[in-house]
């Protein structure tokens, strides 16, 4: 059995600041304040500490995943989903347990979009859900 976890790092990748107004047709209208409010909420109610990270910026990513002391992550790691080995790297070596997740069904999206580079680090990947989809990933990593 795994140690129940206490705190998980959440962390989104490039344009993630933008949502609501970015293609809302593909990513919803949620902001990611909202969706980071209703997190916070959820962890609340279970004594879960819960940190919020967003970066356009591979490095700060790979920086963050390297010095967090979480027992979890939830990535959204978004464009960088396809390019980033790096970041796939620093997820590898995290000790905790790890969700990927996209707002969207990548794979009903752009061939490019079917491969994720990162999603071999996680656990599982949750996509296609909408804002539901963090709380999804939630749900995994406290075994609610």
């Amino acid at each position: 059995m795994q140690d129940k976890i206490k705190k998980i790092l959440v962390i989104n990748g490039p344009n993630m600041n933008l949502l609501g107004s970015r293609e809302p047709g593909i990513y919803g209208s949620d902001t990611l304040e909202s969706i980071n409010v209703k997190m916070k909420k959820k962890a609340g109610e279970t004594g879960l500490d819960i940190e919020f990270f967003q970066s356009n910026h591979e490095g700060d990513i790979v920086d963050r995943i390297g010095q967090t002391d979480a027992g979890g992550i939830i990535i959204n790691p978004a464009a960088f989903t396809h390019t980033s080995i790096a970041i796939r790297d620093s997820l590898s070596a995290f000790k905790g347990r790890i969700v990927e997740v996209h707002l969207s069904n990548i794979f009903a999206r752009e061939e490019f979009r079917h491969r994720s580079l990162t999603a071999a680090a996680a656990e599982g990947v949750v996509c296609g859900f909408g804002a539901a989809s963090y709380m999804l990933a939630m749900d995994v990593l406290t075994g609610s």
